[in-house]
């Protein structure tokens, strides 16, 4: 066998698993093995209780009196029993369990055949079948209607349980929505757990330092008991302290000389106390107000710090909440910042109602134009990157080095007015109009010949306007159009271009252009006269604007006129003067005047032609309604037929 050619043996061990399927490619699919559970269930199944029990049973139909000494013998020799094996314990738990159930069996059976053992009841006083009938009856309505309300108990917290789900939901499904109108109005973030908004203008521009966070919280004070009130809003805002409130921009114009009236008291971005518009949310009205305020402080700090920054002949004031400022000679200007909560006392002061003619919208309106234009030029200055050839900056000043700009032109690219500097150009601007327009109407009011109107461009920039005056009379503005002015009202000067295109440049003060008005006035009525002359057929022999002789008027200069009638016989002579009125001188002829001495040296008829001496017409005493219709009825009077 040694000797023989070696065979290999293949052992394979035995499949601790066994084979649930084989699969058509061979694949064997194995039963998992048994946790140590679920092997110790498996044993316990194997487990015969019933023979036991009936081999116990064969031995207890024996001889019980031999029986009970053997096993009293025996427990007094052995009193401990190891178990043999570990299921002893359930056996013996069995075994006590079935004990106690013959000894319940017994004592059934005693009580129900009533051989060994009668029980009898406590006498007691017996009852009559009424009562018996009526207790029962009782008792059993009590307990149908204790179950009736233990069901309708149930049912109630049931439906409160649901209608407070309900109103739980419905609240919550209103603050989405709300919270939903909220984000299509302001600008909303969430930061951790709490929803933030924006009150501020950065995204436009804006680099005031203020944050301008509001917080928007849901509203819980309403209690779901009661009835939910009709302006409820599941939606509330917190906005800062400091932005509470209203606030507004308070500008003033006083005036020290006394000829000149007081414009009052201007009250921008001025808000009383908001009523809620109907189908407008209160935190509407609430944000505005704040973002409103947030805008009065971001003006008013720029307008200081550019109060304190400008160097001016007149050094501005800053006081407090105040900026005091001098536009022109005796006019001081006043910016003041208010800023007033939701008080009894600031209630009482909103009420109060302010005159119209204190309120000049229009520098609201300049001011919302002014900060809009700051903003836009805040974000203009942030430049795109460029090539790397090409230099940071504004493009015109990218410009300036190929272009080869000098100094000046390089300094106006750099110089930009502030906010400051262009509303007070803009106050001075509307005192001026204000106070053209003052002593235009004045003067109409007060000279009723010759009339004067005035004409406003509806059209105007917020540092020009322009006014077409017009002097004419009463009855003749088709013949009498001579005197045209268009005033053309800056920010420090007024310049007047005539109908001729002469141009003439007057101050800022009043006076001045109430004289020069006075002085056309007084022109307007010679030149009046000269057309009416050329209407009625009479020449014109003289006619000036400027006269030297008589009288020196204080305001102006006279201007005169010399027409003659057709044929020659009469001449009327007019001057008028801004202060010395109207004088109107007719001549007649020589022989129609009988003041004239007789001369022996004028014997020849021709000399009769020859005009006489000037006489003047008593003005006052001639009828008609102006200047001009009085004279003419003057010339129609010395017109031969």
């Amino acid at each position: 066998m040694s000797g023989g050619p070696a065979v290999q043996i293949s052992i394979e061990s035995s499949a601790e698993k066994q084979v649930q399927e084989v699969g058509l490619d061979g694949s064997e699919t194995y039963v998992q093995p048994l946790s140590m559970s679920q092997n110790l269930a498996r044993l316990a199944q194997r487990i015969d209780f019933q023979q036991e029990s009936e081999e116990e049973e064969d031995e207890v139909a024996g001889p019980r009196e031999n029986d009970w000494g053997e096993h009293e013998d025996e427990e007094g020799l052995i009193k401990f029993q190891p178990s043999l094996w570990p299921w002893d314990s359930v056996r013996n738990h069995l075994r006590g369990t079935l004990t106690e159930m013959c000894v319940l069996y017994d004592v059934l059976t005693i009580v129900k055949d009533k051989r060994y053992m009668h029980l009898d009841p406590v006498s007691q006083e017996a009852l009559t079948p009424k009562q018996n009938q009526h207790s029962l009856l009782l008792v059993s309505k009590r307990k149908s209607l204790f179950g009736a309300a233990q069901i309708l108990i149930k049912g109630a917290e049931r439906l409160s349980k649901s209608v407070a789900e309900n109103q739980e939901n419905k609240r919550q499904r209103d603050f989405n929505s709300e919270l939903l109108r909220l984000r299509q109005h302001w600008k909303l973030r969430k930061l951790g757990d709490k929803i933030l908004g924006d009150l501020s203008y950065r995204s436009a521009g804006s680099l005031f330092p203020h944050h301008g966070t509001f917080e928007v919280i849901k509203n819980t004070d309403i209690d779901l008991d009661k009835k939910t009130p009709e302006d409820y809003c599941p939606l509330d805002v917190h906005i800062p302290s400091d932005l509470e409130g209203s606030a507004y921009l308070k500008v003033s114009i006083q005036k020290q000389s006394p000829d000149i009236g007081d414009l009052g008291t201007v009250n921008l971005f001025r808000r009383p106390i908001p009523k809620a518009k109907p189908g407008t949310p209160h935190w509407q009205t609430k944000l505005e107000a704040a973002q409103n305020v947030l805008l009065c402080k971001e003006i008013f700090a720029q307008l200081s710090r550019e109060a304190v920054q400008i160097k001016s002949q007149i050094p501005h004031i800053v006081v407090k909440n105040q900026i005091i400022s001098q536009p022109f000679p005796g006019l001081q200007l006043s910016i003041s910042f208010c800023h007033s909560t939701n008080d009894k006392k600031s209630q009482k002061l909103s009420s109060e109602k302010t005159s119209p003619e204190d309120n000049l919208y229009v520098l609201e309106h300049n001011l919302h134009q002014l900060i809009r234009e700051f903003h836009k030029q805040t974000l203009s200055n942030i430049v795109m990157p460029h090539p790397a050839s090409a230099p940071f900056g504004h493009k015109r000043m990218r410009l300036a080095g190929p272009q080869a700009f000098d100094k000046n032109e390089i300094n106006a690219m750099q110089q930009s007015e502030g906010l400051l500097e262009k509303i007070i150009k803009q106050a001075k601007h509307i005192f001026l109009r204000r106070r053209t327009a003052r002593t235009i109407d004045s003067l109409a009011s007060r000279i009723e010949d010759p009339q004067i109107q005035a004409h406003w461009s509806s059209i105007n920039d917020v540092y020009e306007s322009s006014v077409k005056v017009l002097i004419t009379s009463q009855g003749y503005e088709q013949i009498c159009k001579s005197i045209q002015l268009q005033l053309n009202i800056g920010v420090d000067q007024i310049r007047v271009v005539h109908r001729d295109g002469r141009v003439i440049t007057l101050s800022h003060q009043e006076q001045e252009l109430q004289d020069f008005l006075l002085s056309q006035m007084s022109q307007h009525q010679v030149l009046a006269v000269q057309q009416l002359a050329k209407v009625m057929g009479w020449h014109v022999l003289s006619f000036s604007n400027h006269v030297g002789l008589g009288p020196v008027e204080s305001i102006g200069n006279a201007s005169s006129i010399t027409v003659a009638s057709p044929n020659g016989d009469y001449s009327v002579s007019v001057r008028n003067g801004p202060e010395s009125g109207c004088k109107v001188m007719v001549q007649f002829p020589r022989c129609q005047s009988k003041e004239l001495p007789k001369s022996d040296m004028l014997q020849d008829n021709k000399w009769q032609y020859l005009r006489g001496p000037f006489k003047e017409v008593q003005w006052n005493k001639m009828e008609g309604r102006n200047f001009v219709y009085k004279m003419e009825l003057l010339m129609a009077a010395l017109t031969p037929c």
